[in-house]
Formats: structure tokens, C-alpha cells, sequence
């Protein structure tokens, strides 16, 4: 597409568009209909020239008068309650079951990753000797020792907040750094899983593993399928970028990119009420098969909600992303 001469033959309706925008009375009836149609037009213009013949000042042009233009035809939308409501009962759950097929795998791959580390340092004292002295070692699994008191060494309160506040965080990263290539969030998943199978090896030699998991199981089951389903769906979406399927690789990134910004808020939600476990629940005097069902319990509560809510949603069209009036205007890209 000869820019210049793209240009030439629009550059009245964007100026006509603009004039419009910029009247200061109200529009009449003709004003309008030719308002909506200038900005249709100008919108299908920004999108060729954006997929042809990308220019950056001129794109930037017209990305602002199509948003000022969209502002005029659809008037400013305030987020409401019903909005939170419908995205935690539909939008929410139906990305994460829309994701299913990449963070159960990830879910059952980074569980066997942290058992096989673990029977490897259990199994081996040299790797043991490796992470630390014998002394350190005992000090860390011994009854009343630091695996025990890492629980309650803070109140409960503040201790929650501090775990929320690191796991949405990891959970953040995992689903923003998916769009370079899935690498680091490979990275990060194999940290987490580390520290999993360091604390299930060492514990395990000193034969208290049942303490361990004790003190695990309860937040650690929602905490780390949120996790999972973070990690999951940031390889997600670093696949769309390798093989975004029908759609464009722009389009497929925006709208997978989209889904899973909203995802990192509903998961801070989940990423709460596993914090609140660990910090009041995890350090408390319930007995183990009390603190344990609390655990199963919330993660079967999420599970129910994402395959019973979140797969209803999504048969009925549901993908987590913004809804057609709210995402940029564009026009059928061949495949």
C-alpha cells in the first residue's frame, strides 16, 4: 500500500471526523449518523495501515481520534458491580477452564518435578551435606525447628499478607513473562518446585514428612494450583506467539494477553484465601486431619467453580476477554 497515497485520499474524512469531535454544541441527526460512519471508516483506516504500512506518528493519530470518536459514539462506561459480578462468576472462571489443557499438565508435571527431587535428596546424604551442615539440617526438621516455626513466626495477620503479596506476585510474573517465549516462567515454576522437593527430601530423611505435608497440605494445595494455573496459562500464552492458530499473531496476542491480565486478579483473589489459610489456619492447634480437610476443601471449592461455573461460561461463548464493545476496532485478517 503506497502510503502517501492512502493518506491523501482520507485525510479529508479524519479532518471532517475531527471537526465533529471538536464541535461544541450538540450534533443534529445528520452530524451523527455521519460521525458513526466517519469513525467506522477511520477505524477500518487505522487497521489496514497498522497491518500494511505501519507508520508511528500517523498510527499514533489515528489510534487517539478513533478513541476519542469511540468515546462520542458509546459515551463513557464506568465500571459497575455488576461488572465484578459477572466476571467472577463468568469471566474468571472461564479463562481458567479455558486453560485447562495447559496448567493440568503443568499441575501434574511440576508435582512429579518436586516428589522426584525430593526421594532424590532423601535418598542421598551427599546432596543432603550439599544444601547444608548436618547441624543446620537438624535445626531445620527437628521437632519445634524452623520448617515448624516458619508458620507462627509471625502474627497471623500480617504473616498472611506477606505470602498474598509474594504469591500474586509470582503468579503475576508467570503470567506477564509468558509472551517471551515461556522461558522464564519455566524458570520460575522450577524454583517453586525446588523449594517443594528440598522441603519434602530433608524432612522425609529425618522422617517427618508426615509433619511436612502436615504443614503444607492445608494452603498449599489452592496456593499452588493457583500457581499452576498461572504458569500454565503464561506457556499459553507464550505459544500464541509461536502458533497463534486462525486468528493474527497481533490479534491472538491482544486477546489471550487480555484474558490473562484479568486472570491475575481473579488469582490474587484465590492467592488471598490460600494466605489466610496458611496465616491462620496452618499455624493453628486444629488437628492435622482438621487443618488437612480444610485444605481439601478449598481446593475442591475452586475446582467445582471453575469446571461447574467456568465450564458453563465458556460453552456459552465465555473467553475471559473484554467484551466485543469494549476491545479496538478491527477488520478480517486472511489467514
Amino acid at each position: 500500500m503506497d502510503l502517501d497515497v492512502f493518506v491523501s485520499a482520507h485525510r479529508a474524512e479524519w479532518d471532517r471526523l475531527d471537526a465533529l469531535l471538536r464541535r461544541q454544541r450538540r450534533l443534529n441527526g445528520a452530524e451523527t449518523d455521519e460521525l458513526v460512519a466517519l469513525y467506522q471508516r477511520t477505524a477500518t483506516h487505522l487497521s489496514l495501515i497498522q497491518s500494511s504500512a505501519p507508520d508511528p506518528q500517523l498510527t499514533g493519530r489515528l489510534t487517539r481520534l478513533v478513541a476519542r470518536a469511540r468515546s462520542a459514539v458509546t459515551g463513557t462506561r464506568r465500571a459497575s458491580w455488576r461488572d465484578a459480578t459477572h466476571f467472577l462468576t463468568h469471566g474468571f472462571p472461564a479463562a481458567v477452564y479455558r486453560s485447562r489443557h495447559w496448567w493440568v499438565p503443568t499441575a501434574l508435571l511440576s508435582t512429579l518435578l518436586a516428589v522426584v527431587i525430593g526421594w532424590w535428596i532423601a535418598t542421598h546424604p551427599e546432596v543432603q551435606s550439599s544444601i547444608a551442615a548436618p547441624d543446620e539440617l537438624r535445626e531445620l526438621t527437628r521437632p519445634g525447628g524452623e520448617y515448624e516455626t516458619y508458620y507462627s513466626s509471625h502474627p497471623a495477620a500480617s504473616f498472611a499478607a506477606q505470602v498474598w503479596t509474594n504469591n500474586a506476585q509470582a503468579a503475576a510474573m508467570c503470567l506477564v513473562l509468558g509472551a517471551f517465549l515461556c522461558f522464564p516462567v519455566i524458570w520460575i515454576l522450577f524454583q517453586n518446585m525446588l523449594n517443594v522437593g528440598v522441603g519434602i527430601g530433608l524432612m522425609s530423611s529425618a522422617d517427618r514428612l508426615d509433619t511436612f505435608l502436615g504443614l503444607i497440605l492445608p494452603h498449599g494445595l489452592l496456593e499452588l494450583t493457583a500457581v499452576f494455573v498461572a504458569a500454565g496459562t503464561g506457556l499459553r500464552l507464550g505459544w500464541t506467539l509461536i502458533d497463534p492458530g486462525p486468528r493474527s499473531r497481533r490479534t491472538a496476542l491482544a486477546e489471550e494477553g487480555r484474558a490473562a491480565l484479568g486472570m491475575a486478579v481473579g488469582l490474587a483473589l484465590v492467592l488471598f484465601v490460600s494466605g489466610a489459610i496458611e496465616g491462620f489456619v496452618t499455624p493453628s492447634g486444629l488437628p492435622t486431619w482438621a487443618r488437612i480437610s480444610i485444605g481439601i476443601a478449598a481446593e475442591l471449592a475452586f475446582l467445582v467453580y471453575v469446571y461447574v461455573l467456568g465450564g458453563r461460561a465458556a460453552r456459552a461463548g465465555t473467553t475471559g476477554d473484554l467484551e466485543p464493545a469494549e476491545r479496538s476496532a478491527t477488520v478480517p485478517t486472511a489467514a
